[in-house]
C-alpha cells in the first residue's frame, strides 16, 4: 500500500508523495546496553524566518498536485491565507482508486476522499468548489471564478490537470458512453452496470485495461478494443504487453486488437473492419489533455502543458504550475516533459510548495507510477519512451521480474513486478544519477 511513499526517519513526516499523513516516531532511549522506545515525538513546528513571503497563495486545481501543496505549505511553515479552488465535490479524491479497487466494488466510497472539509478548516484553508476559475489575470494578480467572484493572490499555483479525451465517432457522446477521470464519473459507470451484461472498452491502455479488470469482477463480459497490435508496447514493451494481455485473458477479457471503433450505437460498437461488438454500455479510456486554456488565455507559455522551470516556476512572475498540466525539464536529461502520473503530481506540488516558501530546490525525484491488473501489481519508475534495447531479471509467469529500459547504455525506467525492492533502490538511484548503481541493479553476475 505504500507506492514509493517517502518518510523522514529523524520525524516520521511524509515528505514524498503518496503518502498523506505521518508515521509514528518514537526517541530511542539507550542504557548501557539496553535500547528501547522512549517518548512519542510530534511532527516539528517549523518557521520560516525572514524570508519574502506571498501575503497569500491561491491554488487552482485540487487533484493530486494541488491538494499535496496545500498540507505542504502548512508543513513548511506558511501561516498566510491559502484558498484551494476545486471543480467538484467532494474535493480531493483517490483518483487512481476510481479505475481499481473501487470501480470493482472491493473498496468502499468512504475510503475515496483524501480529506474531508473539517481536515481543511482545522489546516486554515478554504476549499472553494463548485465554483471554478474562469479566467487569471497576471497584472492585478487575480483569479476570477465562474460565479464571479474574485480572488486576490501574492502567489498562484496552477494544479488544473487533465481532462480525458473523448471520442470523435458517430455515437461517442450517447449516454452509455462513459469517461473516467472523476469520481462522477466513476459512479455513473457502477450505476450504469446494474443489470448489465456486456461492455467494451475503447482503449488499451492502462486505465482502459484497469477497467475490464474492474468491470470482470463485477461479472460483466467484456470485450477491449486497442489500435495497437500488442497492449502497452509502446510503454513497457512487447513481452511485458503479451503478459499483460495474457492475464485479462485468462480472466475471460476478450480482445480487439489492430481495431478502432468506428460507430457507437445503444446496444452496440461497430469496428473500423466492419465487425460488431454487442454493447450494454462503453468505457472509453483513449488518453487524456492537459487543462492548460487558463494558462493560455492569461499569457503563459504553454507547450503541449504549461511550461516550467526546475523550480515550477512558469513564464509569469508569482505564479507557478505543478501536476498532469506542467511541462518541466526531466531531471536526468534535461528535457521538457509531462509526466500523467499520481505520485509524481504529489510530489511536484510539495516542491512547489517547498519553492514558494523559499525552501526548495531543483525537482529531482524520479516519476514512479503503478497499475493493477487482477493481483498482479506492475511498479514502473523513471521515464523512457524510447529504448535500445530492455535487459530483464527473473520471469514474469513466476511473477518475480525485473526489466530495465536501456538508452545509450543508460538504464532510463525500470518496471518490475514482484520485486519492490529492485524498484525503491531503481528510485533512489535515478534521483542520486547513479546509472553505475541501476547498471549494478541488472548484473547477472
Amino acid at each position: 500500500p505504500w507506492h514509493h511513499a517517502c518518510f523522514s526517519l529523524e520525524t516520521g513526516e511524509a515528505i514524498g508523495g503518496p503518502a498523506l499523513n505521518p508515521i509514528p516516531c518514537y526517541s530511542v532511549v539507550r542504557r548501557g546496553s539496553r535500547v528501547s522506545l522512549g517518548e512519542k515525538r510530534e511532527p516539528p513546528q517549523r518557521s520560516l524566518g525572514e524570508v519574502a513571503l506571498p501575503k497569500s497563495i491561491v491554488v487552482v486545481g485540487a487533484g493530486a498536485a494541488g491538494a499535496a501543496a496545500v498540507e505542504a505549505l502548512r508543513r513548511e511553515g506558511y501561516k498566510g491565507p491559502i484558498v484551494l479552488v476545486g471543480d467538484e465535490p467532494p474535493g480531493p479524491v483517490d483518483r487512481p482508486n476510481l479505475s481499481k479497487d473501487y470501480l470493482a466494488g472491493t473498496a468502499p466510497e468512504e475510503w475515496i476522499p483524501l480529506r474531508d472539509p473539517d481536515f481543511y478548516k482545522g489546516l486554515g484553508v478554504e476549499l472553494v468548489l463548485g465554483d471554478p476559475a474562469a479566467k487569471i489575470d497576471p497584472s492585478t494578480r487575480s483569479v476570477h471564478l465562474k460565479s464571479g467572484r474574485i480572488l486576490e493572490f501574492g502567489t498562484l499555483l496552477l494544479a488544473t490537470g487533465a481532462r480525458p479525451r473523448k471520442l470523435a465517432v458517430p455515437g461517442g457522446d450517447l449516454p452509455n458512453v462513459h469517461l473516467l477521470r472523476t469520481l462522477a464519473d466513476s459512479r455513473a459507470i457502477i450505476a450504469a452496470v446494474s443489470g448489465k451484461k456486456r461492455a467494451v472498452v475503447i482503449g488499451s491502455s492502462f486505465i482502459g485495461l484497469e477497467v475490464a479488470a474492474a468491470l470482470r469482477h463485477r461479472e460483466l463480459e467484456v470485450d477491449v478494443v486497442g489500435p495497437e497490435p500488442v497492449p502497452l508496447a509502446r510503454i513497457v514493451g512487447e513481452e511485458i504487453g503479451r503478459f499483460v494481455k495474457s492475464l485479462h485473458e485468462e480472466h475471460g477479457v476478450r480482445f480487439h486488437l489492430g481495431k478502432k471503433p468506428s460507430k457507437i450505437t445503444q446496444g452496440s460498437v461497430t469496428l473500423d473492419d466492419g465487425s460488431e461488438l454487442a454493447a450494454d454500455l462503453v468505457v472509453a479510456g483513449v488518453g487524456v489533455e492537459p487543462r492548460t486554456e487558463l494558462a493560455e488565455a492569461s499569457g503563459l507559455a504553454v507547450d503541449g502543458g504549461i511550461t516550467v522551470d526546475a523550480q515550477f516556476r512558469t513564464s509569469a512572475q508569482n505564479i507557478y504550475a505543478a501536476g498532469d498540466a506542467a511541462r518541466y525539464p526531466e531531471p536526468i536529461t534535461g528535457k521538457p516533459v509531462r509526466i500523467e502520473h499520481w505520485a509524481a503530481a504529489e510530489r511536484q506540488g510539495q516542491a512547489a510548495a517547498r519553492n514558494i516558501v523559499g525552501k526548495g530546490r531543483a525537482f529531482t525525484d524520479a516519476p514512479f507510477f503503478w497499475s493493477q491488473h487482477y493481483d498482479v501489481t506492475l511498479s514502473y519508475v523513471g521515464h523512457s519512451t524510447a529504448w535500445d534495447r530492455i535487459e530483464t531479471l527473473g520471469s514474469l509467469e513466476k511473477r518475480d521480474y525485473a526489466a530495465a529500459f536501456v538508452e545509450k547504455d543508460k538504464i532510463r525506467a525500470v518496471l518490475t513486478v514482484g520485486r519492490d525492492a529492485t524498484s525503491l533502490e531503481a528510485e533512489a538511484a535515478f534521483e542520486r544519477g547513479d546509472f553505475a548503481a541501476l547498471a549494478r541493479l541488472f548484473s547477472k553476475s
